[in-house]
């Protein structure tokens, strides 16, 4: 992706959660000027993956496939193995008509998908099989305390307040419905160098052709901005 075009999504995301009436950490608003400055205090949000992240998949079709996204809370795996610490995760995402969230599932992490608000969020199912293709059998999920089955390739539609549970090896694709959606995500931790199987081979981040200054730092540009970057990742 084009620096400039990740610069527009998050500006345009940033207009967007603010009309849903939803307000970010004030580490979303650091500049990269001001990243520059910051020392070994601000080391969890690095270590974890605090913040923009903004992708097409590695694919440049970001109207299509893509999404706009910020992680605002993550614990780590060796605080989930101890049961202690932070265990749980906090996203939000920002998805437009016409992009589509690609088929995947994770290995670990069980998530709520919430519709926080905007237009509907419609949500595509299929288990897993054995080999980590599309299973033929019914998908089996929790809404809002709900149990419901829907048929492989079946969707599961979210109105505001609405949300979706989805547990490991269960695939999902998702999108919205006319109007943009304010996506939440409450999860166990999440870990997305690891925890993500693809149906189709694509990347989760985007390769960045810089023809701009960044707006935002996204995730993958702390390690060219913040001095503190290789220094204590989990800053605990």
């Amino acid at each position: 992706m084009k620096r400039s075009e990740i610069n527009r999504a998050i500006r345009e995301g940033e207009a967007f959660i603010r009309q849903m009436g939803f307000f970010l950490p004030p580490f979303a608003h650091w500049t990269p000027e001001e990243w520059a400055g910051k020392g070994p205090e601000v080391a969890e949000i690095v270590g974890r993956n605090l913040g923009w992240d903004v992708t097409d998949f590695g694919l440049g079709m970001y109207e299509e496939k893509g999404v706009l996204l910020f992680t605002l809370r993550n614990g780590t795996l060796e605080e989930l193995g101890r049961g202690e610490g932070k265990v749980y995760c906090e996203k939000i995402l920002v998805c437009k008509p016409g992009q589509r969230v690609l088929h995947h599932f994770h290995w670990r992490k069980t998530e709520d998908i919430i519709n926080r608000g905007g237009g509907e969020l419609e949500v595509v199912l299929h288990q897993a099989d054995a080999n980590g293709g599309f299973s033929t059998e019914e998908v089996r999920v929790n809404c809002d305390g709900i149990w419901r089955t829907v048929p492989a390739g079946g969707a599961v539609v979210l109105a505001p307040g609405e949300s979706i549970t989805l547990r490991p090896y269960q695939y999902h694709q998702f999108r919205a419905l006319g109007a943009p959606v304010l996506v939440g995500e409450v999860s166990t931790v999440n870990d997305d160098l690891t925890d993500n199987r693809f149906y189709d081979p694509v990347g989760r981040f985007p390769t960045v052709e810089e023809d701009e200054e960044p707006y935002r730092l996204l995730v993958g540009d702390y390690a060219n901005y913040y001095r503190y970057a290789s220094g204590n990742p989990g800053g605990d």
